[in-house]
């Protein structure tokens, strides 16, 4: 065993799957063809997002045969919403978990790989936004070119501007640099934009001479709005414990009634109408309550363990995260950097599936303090727990290779910063090795 464990730990030394003289090699990468649909631009979140413009093009093209009328242009920005919003409702992604999921470890490996894909579904959030938004440019050049009421044409140019600026406050650049900017203006300007959408439908449906209780557009809108304020009839402001190991880490207890299942997560606030963070749940088999790990990764977690509150926001339900395709093979191996650990943990101590832990991490007793580690350890006997102020750090795609072909595993599941996960995700697959990680589309 590779760990930091002290001696009278020590469970007897095991192959080093990263030392130097290691003999084993990294398996021939896949055919060319293959190889280039493993390319980070063509995974299966970019892949939704064409698909998505594609149906729309198709649509788009039969419309313009026949004539394209504002209604069918409005109906397209409805169905382009709907699609927008569901996609991200908890419920919903839950749904998409369990169904994915159910699959038996019987099915051919390519055919699983590719369910464990199903955390891709943020392409159908980005197809329909961005499509919804070229739907109501076009309604809005057709209205203003046909005369329409000038309320109409009022409300039709605000809902145009917001939701511009919805998307371009959304692209991965401005999203990465202005996080909090793009969260308030997701949400406030989700919010406005909706009311707008109802006024809209409303206006353009009384100029048709429908009624509105029984247009369909109505009852989808009554669907996407109930679908916003769901999450926000569970917000309740809940008590919380917080151990500091270190200044680096807090863990953070619940025990407030609910015991989430393995492998979600819990967005928690402490101004419910300002920003969210998401941290996974922790649950321990036998025992009530979670534990979330914060670890100091900019402003807002470094303010909460420097000056830990006692209590936090919470909203909505717990929601199935990356980690739960592990039910899709027979072995899975777990790849964490830093607090990266401890989306692992509730599935290395539920052990509902055979894995194996590579945790690569600086100084992990004084950081994460003792207690942890040692649960880690009796959860896993044979983790590799590599100290990088010790040993420095390693080719993090050769590590959970040969980790890998070590431990029989069918896929690897890495939970690390952005760059490190999709090199490993990114570099194994390109070797026909099944790999998963965050995609970071929220």
């Amino acid at each position: 065993m590779t760990s930091s464990a002290p001696p009278t730990r020590a469970r007897g030394h095991r192959h080093d799957p990263a030392t130097p003289e290691s003999a084993a090699g990294l398996p021939d990468p896949l055919p060319p063809l293959r190889r280039m649909l493993k390319h980070p631009r063509l995974m299966h979140y970019n892949r939704l997002i064409a698909l998505v413009v594609l149906v729309n093009l198709i649509v788009a093209g039969a419309a313009a045969a026949g004539g394209t009328d504002p209604r069918t242009c409005a109906d397209a920005v409805l169905a382009n919403l709907a699609l927008a919003v569901l996609i991200r409702q908890q419920y919903v992604i839950n749904a998409l978990f369990r169904m994915a999921t159910a699959a038996p470890v019987s099915w051919p490996l390519r055919l699983r790989w590719t369910l464990g894909k199903v955390y891709h579904f943020g392409g159908l959030h980005v197809g329909g936004a961005v499509c919804g938004t070229a739907w109501f440019t076009a309604l809005l050049v057709k209205l203003a070119m046909s005369g329409a009421d000038p309320v109409l044409l009022a409300v039709s140019y605000a809902l145009a501007v917001l939701l511009v600026v919805l998307v371009i406050t959304a692209l991965p650049p401005v999203r990465g640099r202005f996080h909090d900017v793009f969260e308030r203006v997701h949400r406030f300007g989700g919010w406005t934009a909706l009311a707008l959408f109802w006024w809209h439908t409303l206006l353009l449906g009384h100029g048709d001479g429908r009624t509105p209780i029984t247009a369909p557009q109505t009852w989808v809108l009554a669907l996407v709005t109930f679908s916003v304020v769901l999450p926000w009839l569970r917000l309740r402001k809940v008590p919380i414990t917080v151990e500091r190991p270190s200044s680096h880490v807090a863990l953070v207890g619940f025990d407030h009634g609910h015991t989430p299942f393995a492998g979600s997560s819990t967005a928690i606030s402490r101004r419910p109408l300002r920003e969210w963070h998401s941290f996974a749940n922790v649950p321990a088999p036998g025992r009530s309550g979670f534990r979330l790990t914060v670890s100091r990764a900019g402003d807002w977690t470094g303010s909460f363990i420097d000056d830990a509150p006692k209590h936090v926001w919470v909203k909505g339900i717990t929601t199935a995260g990356v980690a739960n395709i592990e039910t899709l093979f027979t072995k899975v191996l777990y790849v964490a950097t830093g607090s990266g650990i401890g989306p692992c943990l509730p599935h290395l101590l539920a052990a509902e599936v055979p894995a194996r832990l590579v945790w690569v991490t600086r100084s992990p007793r004084e950081t994460y303090g003792d207690a942890l580690v040692e649960e880690i350890l009796t959860a896993q006997p044979d983790a590799t727990v590599w100290d990088t102020s010790e040993r420095g750090k390693p080719d993090m795609v050769r590590l959970a290779c040969e980790a890998r072909q070590e431990c029989g595993a069918e896929a690897v599941i890495c939970i690390s910063n952005k760059h490190v996960t999709w090199k490993v995700v990114h570099g194994l697959e390109r070797l026909g090795i099944p790999a998963y990680g965050a995609i970071w589309d929220s």
